[in-house]
């Protein structure tokens, strides 16, 4: 695939519109790994860290991370795993976000907790709060560099974080370790999830993530107490990481550019002054070229300014399909989403069946049981050429204001089984998901899902078929897939409970202070 190929489906230098950034435009000859499930995931973070050894390197930078959370059934902890690498001679650094108070269902301590098992193993983690008021740094990531062995090198991108919760599997029965959740999803709630493993030149560039945010000269938090507290246990010192080796050689054929999310700041980063919206810049070029199948899972999908660009290719391209997988109960950091929240995903849902009419479906999923599985993966794929494993949800706090980070991928071996320009990534990484959900056996490469028409009847006729089945009151066998039609909630209601005043001045659609909104355009 030529340069000017990949330029048709990635941003260039000029349309990511950041200077300041050292990130390449894209890097080839990569080969990336979808890593579907927090247990799938969690496995192979755990062999690579045990690989680690003497004066190799350890970058990871998260949302929120549980240091008790195990990696595997028989651990060890990711705390404790973190601390090994740094014991046996590893250099391991971490950046964390602070995060709010516990008492509003957030991870402040546990936070401190994992930053301070790194520290005592001798690496160096920062809790860091440069974020504009009422945001988070919502990147997570993980990058190793090997001394010796640069062939093991490889950075891990996507939605799964270090904490409860996400080590489930596609049996989707929930991890035992579970973080505090709507009762709707039960003890153990099911948790479907996806993250990139990444070898190649790529690697680097994730590397370059880390380090501009690393070495960002603003202090971590610029509040007293919290100062004082970080100087007092040894957290506040930024010792400066070594010279970057060079980048990993040609291992693949996919190519990779990888999109963020930083807001302007008051005090602004070095590495991107009026903030970086590449996330938002790709999908609104992406979507410019969308003519036959958008797939999209997604945790939120509540914002009509951000559905726009997807309503707007419906309207443009009449045979144009979009499959859309969403939580069925959307969850805020523990409790169930506000009514404004409710409002935002109801309107963008009302929007893209306007656009789309009968060629939108919107799904839930459910185990075995019937118990709703909550869907925290953010992948899209479009026309099976261009697909994205990331932090960023599909809402304003991902595409304006939090930090996000996303590996957008085009594999540049067609693939034969695909219409004129349909790559094998894009396409195995759909099938591998639709196969899940559909409940099909993983190794079935799916052939009569290569078509986007007759994979988007594939999704409607499962999901007709297990509503039906629970209308009938579950009688007889319960029908294969995991697939429910996503109704949503009744829009007229939540309109009366969002005319309070509480909601009314204070909350947008995306749960922030309705002043914070305003924070630039894409």
């Amino acid at each position: 695939m030529s340069t000017a190929d990949l330029a048709e489906w990635f941003l260039t230098a000029e349309e990511r519109d950041n200077p300041s950034t050292r990130l390449l435009p894209w890097t080839t000859g990569n080969l990336v790994r979808p890593l579907v499930h927090g247990a799938t995931y969690f496995a192979e973070l755990r062999a690579c860290l045990e690989r680690l050894g003497p004066r190799d390197l350890l970058l990871f930078a998260d949302w929120r991370g549980d240091p008790d959370e195990r990696l595997t059934d028989d651990g060890p902890a990711v705390g404790r795993a973190l601390a090994q690498a740094a014991r046996r001679g590893a250099l391991v650094r971490g950046l964390i976000w602070r995060s709010h108070l516990d008492a509003l269902r957030f991870s402040a301590a546990e936070n401190r907790h994992l930053g301070e098992d790194v520290e005592a193993a001798g690496g160096q983690a920062l809790l860091d709060t440069r974020v504009r008021p009422g945001g988070s740094h919502h990147q997570k990531f993980v990058v190793l560099r090997h001394r010796r062995d640069p062939a093991g090198d490889v950075a891990f991108v996507g939605g799964i974080d270090l904490c409860h919760s996400r080590r489930d599997d596609a049996r989707h029965v929930g991890d035992p370790q579970a973080a505090p959740m709507p009762h709707v999803y039960g003890e153990r709630p099911p948790w479907h999830d996806a993250q990139a493993a990444i070898r190649g030149p790529a690697v680097a560039e994730v590397e370059k993530v880390f380090r501009e945010r690393w070495d960002d000269p603003a202090p971590e938090t610029r509040q007293p107490f919290r100062r004082l507290r970080d100087r007092l246990e040894q957290m506040d010192d930024v010792p400066p990481l070594p010279p970057p080796g060079p980048a990993p050689g040609p291992v693949g054929t996919h190519a990779v550019q990888l999109l963020r999310t930083y807001p302007s700041r008051r005090s602004p980063y070095p590495f991107a002054p009026r903030g970086e919206r590449s996330v938002a810049r790709a999908y609104h070029k992406v979507l410019g070229r969308a003519s036959r199948l958008v797939y999209l899972e997604d945790q939120y999908l509540w914002s009509t300014e951000v559905i726009e660009p997807f309503a707007e290719a419906l309207e443009r391209e009449p045979e144009l399909r979009m499959i859309v997988v969403v939580p069925r109960h959307p969850d805020q950091d523990g409790w169930l989403a506000s009514p404004a929240s409710l409002i935002g995903r109801s309107e963008a849902l009302a929007r893209l069946r306007e656009a789309g009419g009968d060629r939108v479906g919107v799904y839930d999923l459910e185990n075995e049981a019937g118990t709703p599985v909550y869907v925290h993966a953010k992948v899209c794929v479009v026309d099976d050429v261009w697909a994205t494993v990331g932090s960023d949800n599909i809402n304003l706090r991902s595409w304006t204001y939090d930090s996000e980070l996303s590996c957008a991928v085009v594999d540049e071996e067609p693939d034969p089984r695909l219409p004129a320009g349909g790559r094998v990534f894009a396409r195995r990484l759909r099938i591998a998901l639709a196969a899940e959900h559909l409940g099909r056996d993983p190794a079935d490469d799916g052939d009569d899902l290569c078509d986007p028409k007759a994979a988007f009847e594939a999704f409607a006729e499962c999901a007709a078929r297990l509503e039906s089945w629970h209308r009938d009151g579950c009688r007889g066998p319960r029908p294969r897939g995991r697939l429910r039609p996503h109704a949503g909630p009744e829009l007229g209601r939540l309109r009366k409970l969002l005319a309070l005043p509480l909601y009314r001045i204070a909350v947008d659609p995306d749960g922030r202070p309705a002043d914070l909104r305003r924070s630039g355009t894409f």
